[in-house]
């Protein structure tokens, strides 16, 4: 062989070796990569070839599957009532990654989750039949709280505190998910939905945090009972009126001039939703503190997960006297969500112990066997002693009463709750929004309700926690109680 023909042959050798090993390394090494792009469409086919599981409210299904026509995606996503139930749900979309419950549960509900294949499954290949997701959502008491909110945007949460089942999350305005599950339809609802300056696709409840106003003053005041500050909530404090705050010249005014605020006991303070007590209260404790009280509630917490991971609620760091004293009503950089605010009074109202909160009660395979039980795994900490749990919800109680929350009030219940109205915008420039957290008992039943309205169609005026929150707040305890 001459030497041109046998470099020649080399050569060749050497490119089918590559090409060999390129090949092997797309199989086996890229492979995956490739399969799961989102851009794959042979993803899609193969997740809508068949129904898909569903997802479970009140013993009822909230979801389904519809045949499609001339399409090679073989099934599309259905909903049953579903602006009511978006908040819970999510959506399951041909042409966008699936969010909320969808998008956690997908592999169970599309059937690809390793726990559903049987032995035939494994040995054929065949995808296994989809599981069904169980949430703890309450259908009467989600709908009290859809219908309450009405037109205003705003969100609520109720959650049992015995159980940390959460019965209600709504997020309004909200948005139908089926709007967005055919992959000929979804581009054009996408594009509406996300044009919408209410920002129907953003989840209030879970995922927009906002400065709590008022509502924080609980957490201030666990502080201050936690830490002897004062030993009640009937001990006179030490708070003048009006109160500057500290380094500056500015005098810190309460809503009501005529409030018996001087020096006020915290029961009085939260009645009449004193500014000038829990501002001071805040500076006494100091930052570090206040922030750890805070912390023990959830706020801080990155991985508040439930399981939709909820935003961060904020308690800042790093901040002069006048800053904390400020966060002493819930103003400055503190910022909560509705699940958080939730949570505060669900831990008042259980003896001072906060059982973790979950929408999801379990998940099953297609035979209805259990593969996963939350209710069971719960976990229960300790935020702050039962006799400050007592005296708090005592004050909560004389609120209610006769406070700022007197719209909460449910005959034959015993209920309490505290009142928020937050500035907003440079100067308190903007609509204030209106906050309502809150706690229900009767015949043996309890639930705890948080409420944030962001905007309503009610002048300034009319905007706070008692006048827009706290009846969204009664209407959601009384389904719960009923």
């Amino acid at each position: 062989m001459n030497k041109t023909i046998r470099r020649a042959s080399v050569f060749t050798l050497l490119l089918v070796l590559a090409l060999l090993a390129r090949a092997t390394w797309v199989q086996f090494y890229d492979g995956k990569a490739l399969a799961d792009d989102k851009d794959n469409r042979r993803n899609a086919i193969e997740t809508y070839a068949d129904p898909l599981g569903n997802i479970i409210v009140g013993g009822d299904s909230i979801t389904g599957s519809a045949a499609t026509k001339h399409s090679d995606l073989k099934y599309k996503r259905t909903y049953k009532d579903g602006k009511l139930y978006a908040a819970v749900t999510g959506y399951a979309s041909q042409a966008y990654a699936p969010t909320q419950l969808e998008g956690i549960y997908r592999d169970l509900l599309d059937g690809t989750d390793n726990r559903l294949k049987t032995v035939m499954d494994t040995v054929t290949g065949k995808r296994a039949d989809p599981g069904t997701v169980v949430t703890t959502i309450d259908p009467d008491v989600q709908k009290a709280a859809y219908d309450a909110l009405g037109d205003k945007k705003g969100a609520a949460v109720a959650i049992d505190p015995k159980t940390g089942r959460i019965l209600a999350i709504v997020s309004t305005p909200s948005y139908d998910p089926s709007s967005l599950t055919d992959a000929n339809t979804a581009g054009t609802a996408w594009k509406k939905l996300n044009a919408d300056s209410d920002k129907p696709l953003t989840n209030r409840a879970l995922r927009q945090p906002l400065p709590p106003g008022s509502t924080f003053k609980l957490v201030v005041a666990a502080a201050a009972l936690e830490d002897g500050l004062y030993p009640n909530v009937d001990k006179k404090t030490d708070s003048p009126d009006p109160y500057t705050l500290p380094g500056t010249t500015r005098d810190l005014s309460n809503e009501n001039p005529n409030a018996p605020c001087e020096n006020a006991t915290i029961r009085t303070a939260l009645q009449y939703s004193c500014n000038n007590v829990f501002a001071k209260m805040a500076v006494s404790l100091g930052q570090d503190k206040v922030k750890a009280m805070a912390e023990k509630f959830g706020f801080n917490d990155t991985e508040q997960d439930v399981p939709v991971r909820a935003y961060t609620s904020v308690y800042p760091s790093d901040m002069d006297r006048s800053s904390t004293a400020l966060t002493g009503i819930g103003q400055y950089d503190v910022t909560a969500t509705p699940l958080q605010m939730a949570m505060v009074s669900a831990a008042i109202a259980n003896g001072g112990k906060l059982v973790s909160p979950h929408m999801v009660s379990q998940i099953t395979d297609s035979g209805g066997d259990v593969l996963e039980n939350y209710d069971d795994s719960t976990s229960t900490k300790e935020i702050v002693s039962s006799s400050t749990a007592e005296q708090l919800q005592s004050a909560m109680q004389t609120v209610v009463q006769k406070g700022t929350g007197t719209n909460a009030q449910i005959s034959g219940a015993t209920v309490g709750g505290k009142t928020g109205t937050a500035q907003h915008g440079e100067n308190n420039s903007k609509t204030p929004y209106a906050w309502f957290t809150s706690y229900g008992e009767k015949g043996g039943k309890e639930v705890t309700v948080a409420v944030m309205v962001e905007q309503s169609n009610a002048a300034r005026s009319e905007v706070s926690g008692n006048g827009l929150a706290a009846p969204v707040a009664k209407a959601v305890m009384q389904a719960a109680l009923k």
